[in-house]
């Protein structure tokens, strides 16, 4: 896909709760690669952890979610659905995340059906994994 949309064009989040800046890839429900660029402007840091800024291992689950959450919802088969966690596991966390990285983040899907799907991702900064995981989500109609 050469011209790809803008994650806040397909995520039902919002400021200040939209982690993904941009799109780098996508092949709907199968795979997206996305970046957050970490300013140090986000509402979490002046208490985590004041004089050492670092990126709640949480929110880079999140971030995941979210990037990942882009896939599925890239679909016309899933339009109007709302992506909810259903679980998370295997999750590593391998190095600090702090103001100033570029946050990479990648999913990659193996089965996405209209009650959701299971996808492995991994957020890294330079090349370097920050974070593993694998996320379950359902998708959820948005009256449900």
């Amino acid at each position: 896909m050469t011209d790809l949309p803008r994650p806040i064009d397909l995520l039902p989040h919002r400021p200040p709760f939209l982690l993904v800046d941009e799109l780098v890839e996508l092949d709907p429900a199968r795979l997206v690669r996305a970046r957050w660029h970490i300013t140090g402007d986000e509402y979490f840091f002046p208490g985590h952890f004041p004089g050492a800024p670092t990126l709640p291992g949480v929110m880079m689950i999140e971030a995941l979610a979210q990037a990942g959450a882009c896939a599925p919802l890239a679909d016309p088969r899933f339009a109007g659905k709302i992506p909810l966690f259903a679980g998370v596991d295997k999750v590593k966390f391998r190095r600090r995340v702090v103001p100033g990285d570029t946050l990479d983040l990648e999913m990659e899907f193996a089965r996405v059906s209209s009650r959701g799907g299971r996808g492995v991702g991994r957020a890294s900064v330079d090349g370097e994994t920050a974070c593993t995981a694998e996320l379950m989500v359902v998708l959820a109609n948005l009256d449900d």
